[in-house]
């Protein structure tokens, strides 16, 4: 399916530049503006800012004059409206219809089945309107949409920045069409052997009587005990390195103390 993010009107260059971005990171590209208040929009410093590295997007909107020109090759319609209307299509949380939509599952609205056209399968082309940060949509871009999408925000501060706003729509739709693997940042991590382990073990068992902390003795359960921990705690191997250079410092140290040079 295409995806289209289209602002409708918007009046902050900035808001143009970080929804390029929040688009980017979502892996979208599709992006167009319907009457921006600065024609050059595209180009103007601030925008171009907030991009911070989305110019690929940028370079690729579009600015066109009127919705329709917008919404062309466009079937699934979403509106993003925060304020109740007494009529249009049906309120939902992103994350909701996203799924009744790939699931085929959006039951026929009455209301307006007769004058918008649902989809009966997937869609081929899917677009997101935001209005103007000022005004918000107007109530007859509303009507002709699909669904209207209401991010659940604190119900006594619901007021979301435009490129915010699109950063969570951008978001939801993404994980809704499977996401991205998440790469890990850091290699994983190699657990030590029971080989390695019984080695660290013979260190410490060799370091702690030099110590004169264990009594070969009388060992009692002491090392047994100390593997039940260690099995338990499933070291690293870097781990176990750590472990037995302590042991290694505590024999030198114990060797120290014991030479004549000390007496």
């Amino acid at each position: 399916m295409q995806t289209r993010f289209i602002l409708i009107q918007p009046s902050h260059a900035g808001n143009v530049g970080a929804t390029a971005r929040a688009m980017k990171v979502m892996g979208f590209d599709d992006l167009v503006l319907v009457n921006p208040r600065w024609p050059n929009v595209l180009r103007r410093l601030e925008t171009i800012q907030r991009a911070s590295g989305a110019l690929d997007v940028l370079n690729n909107a579009r600015i066109v004059a009127t919705l329709d020109e917008a919404l062309d090759g466009m079937d699934h319609l979403c509106a993003t409206a925060m304020t109740p209307r007494d009529f249009g299509p049906p309120t939902r949380a992103p994350r909701q219809h996203f799924e009744m939509l790939l699931k085929q599952e959006l039951p026929a609205q009455a209301e307006y089945a007769s004058e918008v056209d649902l989809p009966s399968s997937l869609p081929e082309g899917v677009a997101f309107l935001f209005g103007c940060e000022r005004f918000g949509m107007a109530n007859e871009d509303v009507y002709r949409s699909h669904v209207a999408l209401s991010i659940p925000t604190n119900p006594k501060f619901g007021s979301l920045n435009l490129a915010a706003a699109v950063q969570l729509i951008a978001y939801e739709w993404r994980m809704a069409l499977g996401g991205f693997a998440v790469e890990a940042s850091t290699p994983e991590p190699v657990r030590a052997d029971a080989r390695q382990v019984a080695g660290m073990l013979a260190h410490w068992e060799q370091a702690l009587t030099e110590l004169g902390f264990l009594d070969p003795a009388a060992p009692k359960k002491l090392m047994p005990r100390l593997n039940q921990l260690f099995n338990r705690a499933q070291p690293l191997q870097e781990e176990i390195h750590i472990l037995r250079g302590i042991a290694k410092a505590i024999s030198q140290m114990a060797d120290k103390a014991q030479s004549p040079a000390n007496d």
